[in-house]
């Protein structure tokens, strides 16, 4: 959450004024206006909320405990597994592995695409008229 607000922080309210004065209402300059220019920070906040989410160990085997189906995490199936069957458990591992570096590719990637339209040519250009 508190991602999440300092992304919308971060974005300059002059561009809601903005675009409340050519006629866009609340819900519009929402979508429109404040979600596209948050949306780098909401992505690396989300990000590190999965992070966190799935590194908490400690605190979910110690007050939530392991039940499987209900409160196991994908860490605490790696360490439910980790006795029982280890070829098991190395699985889990590699695809706890894969799908992290699966999210940060695809968030990288985003912020590729996304600003790749932006040239340090065009803006040197644009600086120098």
């Amino acid at each position: 959450m508190r991602g999440a607000v300092a992304a919308f922080e971060a974005v300059d309210t002059n561009f809601f004024a903005a675009a409340r004065t050519l006629g866009a209402g609340p819900w519009r300059v929402f979508f429109r206006v404040a979600l596209p220019l948050a949306a780098g920070g909401l992505g690396a906040a989300s990000a590190l909320a999965l992070a966190r989410g799935l590194g908490e160990f400690g605190a979910t085997i110690i007050f939530a405990g392991s039940l499987q189906g209900v409160t196991q995490t994908l860490p605490l199936a790696i360490y439910a597994q980790f006795e029982q069957n280890f070829d098991v458990a190395l699985a889990i591992g590699a695809l706890f592995i894969l799908v992290g570096a699966g999210i940060l590719v695809t968030l990288k990637l985003v912020g590729w695409l996304r600003f790749s339209w932006i040239s340090p040519s065009r803006l040197a250009t644009s600086t120098s008229s």
